[in-house]
């Protein structure tokens, strides 16, 4: 318990776990998507609206509640999270009795609840270590990778070992849930340093309008598409290029994200902040395309390497430049730059499944079309059926299926190579900003107090 009547250590550490629960259910959606696509017979299309789903309850939470997370209080916030990861589990659970949308009305609440998590973790991090912004940031949503990888290994474990359903996999997310809800609920929160320091809500509003938070705001898009874009696909994905489960370079590339996250502060001392997003940025362009082309396991891994190391220090430095180069902005700066980076995954969740089916069905013959192609869209259930032939015997199913994985490996190949573009915007633009820098001494933190 500090002198302020809080227990810093204790809230930083429930803030972990929060972060965990909300990648678990990242994770854990990310690899079965292609089961809740028998399940509920929906396209690649309509799985990317059920991210969608997840990813816009995010900013929508954090729109709502991130600027008034010091007037409803950060301790109330983070217990309405809790119940709403379990409720909004539980029901997702029960949705194949009631339909798609169903399934969409209840990942919706998850994305919620993940939104609240943000709105309160990022302000509460930034308030109680003032002087450490982006490197506890860093630390901070290192437990995002780590929460993809206790998540991912979670679900590839019970399907391999246990066979064990979507749902009992999905399930598990309530654990770390009920876990923080545990730990926060008769804790004491501070004021946000905005509030402390007297800034006025106008004031921090008002912090919007300048030209270098409406570029970050910018840049904050594109960083999020490249990080969360692609980790909405790669269980599917991989699986179809490589053959191998996909979710398992998603644990890869998380951990490569944990252990170089853990270690921010200093890189970015080297670097600076936005030295170092320059050089994610360029990793992450050749990542990426490089995965676009990977289809043995080696190359994979390889790419798998060079773009996990790209988007390792996107998000959590993204908000720590913002936060220390325009900290009277408070929460509602720290909102809007999540809110935005979400809702430009969310836009492209469905659009990278859009690329997906798009080259899928151009790549098929057009009598493999005319089975697994319903009213225009890929038909999941028409693949399944056309396999189960395959796999009883029938020669001709199986030639079939041979051009319907071939059309899968180049539909989900182009996944990868369309978003490749954006990191190699930024490389231009983040060097642009560390030249600006440069140019005027150098990167520097501004105090609250403007000096």
């Amino acid at each position: 318990m500090n002198g302020a009547g809080y227990n810093a250590q204790k809230l930083f550490i429930a803030s972990c776990i929060a972060l965990v629960t909300t990648a678990m259910a990242f994770s854990i959606r990310a690899d079965i998507l292609k089961e809740l696509g028998t399940t509920f017979d929906i396209s690649h299309e309509q799985q990317g609206l059920v991210n969608l789903m997840g990813i816009w309850g995010f900013p929508i939470a954090i729109l709502l509640v991130g600027p008034l997370v010091n007037t409803i209080g950060m301790g109330r916030l983070l217990k309405l999270a809790c119940l709403g990861h379990i409720l909004g589990i539980v029901f997702t659970i029960l949705s194949p009795s009631y339909g798609f949308v169903a399934l969409l009305a209840s990942t919706l609440l998850v994305g919620l609840a993940n939104g609240t998590v943000e709105a309160v973790i990022n302000p509460l991090a930034a308030t109680m270590y003032p002087n450490e912004k982006t490197h506890k940031l860093n630390v901070l949503h290192a437990w995002w990778p780590g929460g993809l990888i206790i998540g991912g290994l979670v679900t590839f474990a019970l399907a391999q070992f246990f066979n064990a359903p979507w749902q009992v996999r999905l399930g598990m997310i309530i654990v770390p849930a009920l876990i923080y809800g545990a730990m926060i609920w008769t804790e004491h929160f501070p004021p946000t340093e905005r509030a402390a320091s007297g800034v006025s809500m106008g004031e921090m509003f008002m912090q919007i309008l300048r030209p270098g938070v409406l570029l970050l705001i910018l840049c904050m898009c594109m960083t999020a598409i490249t990080e969360l874009g692609p980790d909405q696909w790669v269980g599917s994905v991989l699986t179809d290029t490589v053959g191998i489960r996909g979710i398992l370079f998603l644990v890869y590339t998380s951990g490569l994200m944990f252990v170089l996250r853990l270690v921010a502060g200093p890189v970015a001392r080297v670097f600076t902040p936005i030295g170092l997003l320059a050089i994610c940025a360029a990793f992450a362009a050749v990542g990426l395309y490089m995965l676009s082309y990977a289809f043995e396991a080696g190359m994979a891994f390889l790419a798998a390497t060079i773009f996990g190391i790209g988007k390792a220090y996107f998000w959590p430095t993204m908000l720590g430049v913002v936060s220390e180069r325009y900290p009277r902005g408070g929460e509602f700066l720290l909102a809007v730059m999540g809110a935005a980076g979400m809702i430009a995954a969310g836009v492209a969740g469905p659009s990278m499944g859009r690329i997906y089916d798009e080259y899928t069905i151009r790549n098929l013959t057009p009598e493999v079309r005319q089975i697994v192609v319903v009213d225009g869209r890929y038909s999941p259930e028409k693949a399944a059926e056309l396999r189960k032939q395959a796999e009883a015997g029938d020669p001709t199913a199986q030639e079939q299926v041979k051009v319907l994985d071939q059309a899968l490996r180049e539909g989900a190949a182009m996944t990868f190579r369309v978003v490749a573009i954006l990191p190699a915007i930024l490389v231009v633009l983040f060097g642009a900003q560390f030249l600006y820098y440069r140019a005027r001494g150098g990167y520097r933190p501004v105090s609250i107090d403007g000096h």
